[in-house]
């Protein structure tokens, strides 16, 4: 029965065909004309125009014939065949001979293969009619096609698979997934084979896809990551429209839910606990716990904190970046004394908080943490913990300081003992009571050598001297007046030949080693001894400064030219102490305008009290006096010289220099011989001046050998460069100044012309005046 509905079904395609055949014959030749052929052809017009024409177009064949004999396609045929067999028909092209086979006689094509219009649609072939006998054509050749007709033999395939699409949880119904799409080979024009729709197989429950556009769309809005994180969704495509007969093909589709931060943290308990020893420093981790979160990613990052007031002062939350664990630390010293549990309240709270949630409930939970601390054996604790103390200078060995106090914590509460670091007091000045902590003095004090003393005081339980504790302390010495004032420094000052009365000569100030807590006060009088004193006077400015001025008119240096001036200073007690400094005062003589032009610089025998310094500064004044041969005024005279730098010039002294060198060395009672062993430059200038008949052939050698040192070295400058005042030479050009070859009484040089050279002069003026009264009253 099957056979026969399949040949019913063939049997009414082919009628179809040969309708759809006829159709074509007949709007082709209504084109035509009368027939088929060209129409200047001689061939056709030799025996006059005869109508004619092929009776054929185009065929069609289905695919996918499964019958076994040949499949009827079509027939060719030519008007001007008579039926008696004299024109054979054949065909070429695509398929010609093996696909299509032609009757010669009828021009029955058949189909001897099974086509498939997906592999070709249509076939171009030519036909011709030719004689028999002569095997001549008798139509021009023609083309004609064979369409290979479609039926509905392919299913719409997934070509793009597999497919892998994802959807956050709670999204909406309706929140489009993903399109899937899928092909078919039939042809899209023919009928509706090609023609998709679809649908789905599995997964309906919670996910539809659009008929047309393949588009997964969500059916449900409570996909939930955490109850189902993937759904395996067919989908179907069926072709035909859908209609009954149609062919389908399905696909898988992976829908993975993705997460959405819509779970809270919970911690897995609701109390901890741990312990730690109470000795542990800050810092020190506690312990761990963590929240959990049914979300991934950054959904579950957590921060964490202390809620209740007494845990934010003695611990410390921080959350472990990679654990998101709560990290409990020690924020302050414990003590098992004074507490031994704590309780903490600890928060964990999303870091990442979704606003489109908030209405799902609080994103945060709490626990509770309970830390237990445990007691060990701990050294003393001084109480209080003052590091200062305080005590005089002047008190006497064994006086008490101060009193440190250290108790043992534990609640044993060991008996304490007490002892100095006697590497911070090496010298003891101080020691403590081993059992009361009372610290005394060990040494006499002063102030004035250390001011301040810092020690460590230790302090160990009585039976178990490992456990020690430390304490500096510092321990100030106060001060008591037992220093007296003194001058700043060892004062000179310089007083005008013609100095007026009050004219300020010195201001003076003292220093004290003493430090009063009130300040230091001095108060400056004369001493004793210069009551009698009419030169000068002192006045105390009550600044702790005194001035000291001039008390007459006018000084004489040849009458005296050092003054030493007792200054008695007292200092502001208690008790007020008292020292007497000296203040040594020159005369010398100044210009018009009160500038000190030069002061005697003769070593004066000071008083027993002048200081050692005021000595040694003294002792250096002449030692640079010697070593520059005593600069004084001098004369230049050229002298000629045998030596082949004839330009050089001697130095020469006269009379002054003579006399200032013999009072240099006279100054102070000093004799002449040891000045002259003391002077290497001159080494017999002064003996000259006691001995007149002393030979000079000496220092005459000496000057000689500098000549021609100085004429040898290229690289001195071509000026004086010898300072020497005792030979002048022969055939000077020149009158001499010196007194050498005048040493008679009888002399007659007139030194009055100096007193015209100026106050610079005045001096030197003033001294041979001096002098030559001096002969003038011998001589009367």
């Amino acid at each position: 029965m099957a056979k026969g509905l399949q040949g019913f079904l063939w049997s009414m395609l082919l009628l179809l065909c040969a309708i759809q055949e006829l159709g074509s014959w007949a709007m082709h030749t209504a084109g035509e004309g009368p027939g088929l052929g060209e129409p200047g052809d001689p061939a056709l017009l030799a025996g006059g125009r005869v109508k004619r024409g092929w009776v054929w177009n185009q065929f069609f064949v289905v695919e996918e014939y499964t019958g076994t004999e040949p499949l009827y396609v079509g027939k060719i045929h030519s008007d001007s065949d008579e039926g008696d067999g004299s024109i054979k028909y054949t065909i070429s092209g695509e398929g010609a001979g093996t696909i299509f086979l032609i009757d010669e006689i009828t021009g029955d094509i058949h189909a001897t293969e099974r086509l498939d219009r997906e592999q070709k649609t249509f076939y171009t072939l030519r036909a011709q009619a030719r004689d028999r006998q002569t095997d001549q054509l008798l139509e021009p050749e023609s083309e004609f096609i064979i369409k290979v007709q479609d039926i509905n033999d392919s299913e719409p395939r997934f070509l793009e698979g597999p497919y892998i699409g994802s959807v956050a949880e709670l999204s909406p119904v309706g929140t489009s997934v993903m399109q899937v799409m899928a092909s078919d080979a039939d042809d899209p024009t023919y009928g509706s084979s090609a023609r998709v729709v679809y649908s789905v197989l599995e997964g309906e429950q919670h996910f539809t896809v659009d008929s047309k556009t393949g588009v997964i769309r969500t059916a449900v809005a409570d996909l939930d990551r955490e109850t189902q994180d993937r759904y395996e969704v067919v989908i179907r495509a069926t072709d035909m429209a859908g209609q009954l007969g149609g062919l389908s093909g399905s696909t898988t589709v992976t829908i993975v839910v993705t997460d959405v931060n819509d779970n809270p943290p919970r911690f897995p308990q609701k109390m901890y606990q741990f312990s730690i020893v109470e000795t542990a420093p800050v810092g020190t981790a506690i312990g761990r716990v963590k929240a959990e979160d049914s979300d991934v990613g950054e959904n579950t990052d957590m921060t964490y904190q202390v809620k209740d007031e007494e845990g934010v002062e003695m611990f410390k939350v921080t959350t472990d970046s990679n654990t998101q664990e709560a990290v409990i630390t020690v924020q302050k010293p414990l003590d098992y004394e004074s507490k031994k549990v704590h309780t903490v309240v600890v928060e964990a709270l999303n870091k990442f908080v979704d606003p489109r949630f908030v209405d799902l409930g609080t994103f945060r939970d709490q626990t509770i943490v309970r830390v237990s601390v445990l007691d060990v054996d701990e050294p003393p604790e001084f109480r209080p913990p003052s590091n200062l103390m305080e005590v005089q200078e002047d008190a006497h060995v064994g006086s008490i300081v101060g009193v440190v106090t250290a108790l043992d914590p534990d609640t044993a509460n060991h008996p304490v003992r007490y002892a100095i670091d006697r590497s911070t007091d090496a010298e003891r000045i101080f020691d403590i009571d081993a059992k009361t902590g009372a610290i005394v003095t060990g040494k006499v004090l002063d102030r004035e050598t250390a001011g301040w003393h810092n020690i460590t005081v230790l302090a160990m339980e009585a039976d178990n001297h490992s456990q020690v504790s430390r304490a500096s302390l510092r321990i100030r010495i106060l001060d008591v007046n037992d220093n007296p004032p003194e001058l700043a420094t060892p004062y000179e000052a310089a007083v005008c030949e013609d100095a007026k009365p009050g004219q300020l000569i010195q201001t003076i100030s003292v220093v004290d080693r003493d430090e009063p807590q009130s300040g230091h006060r001095f108060y400056f009088t004369l001493a004793p001894e210069a009551t009698n004193n009419h030169h000068f006077s002192l006045l105390d400015i009550q600044d702790n400064t005194a001035a000291v001025h001039t008390q007459r008119v006018g000084f004489n240096r040849q009458e005296q030219d050092v003054y030493l001036l007792p200054i008695l200073v007292v200092d502001s007690g208690p008790p007020a102490l008292s020292s007497t400094g000296t203040l040594t005062i020159r005369v010398c003589g100044c210009d018009s305008n009160g500038a000190i032009q030069s002061c005697n610089s003769t070593a004066y025998v000071v008083s027993a009290t002048l200081s050692p310094g005021a000595l040694i500064a003294l002792l250096v004044c002449v030692l640079i006096l010697v070593g520059e041969c005593l600069p004084v005024p001098r004369v230049l005279l050229s002298c000629p010289s045998s030596t082949p730098s004839a330009s050089r010039e001697c130095v020469q002294t006269g009379a002054v220099g003579t006399e200032l060198w013999a009072q240099s060395c006279s100054m102070g009672g000093m004799n002449l011989s040891p000045c002259c062993e003391r002077l290497p430059c001159l080494p017999q200038l002064m003996c000259w001046v006691q001995s007149p008949d002393l030979d000079f052939s000496v220092f005459r050698d000496y000057i000689c050998r500098k000549v021609e040192q100085a004429d040898e070295d290229l690289s001195v400058p071509p000026y004086d460069s010898f300072q020497t005042y005792a030979f002048e030479g022969s055939d000077s050009p020149v009158p001499s100044l010196s007194s050498i070859n005048t040493w008679s009484s009888g002399s007659e040089q007139d030194f009055s012309y100096l007193g015209g050279w100026g106050p610079r002069f005045r001096q030197l003026a003033a001294l041979y005046a001096g002098r030559r009264g001096d002969e003038d009253s011998e001589e009367s």
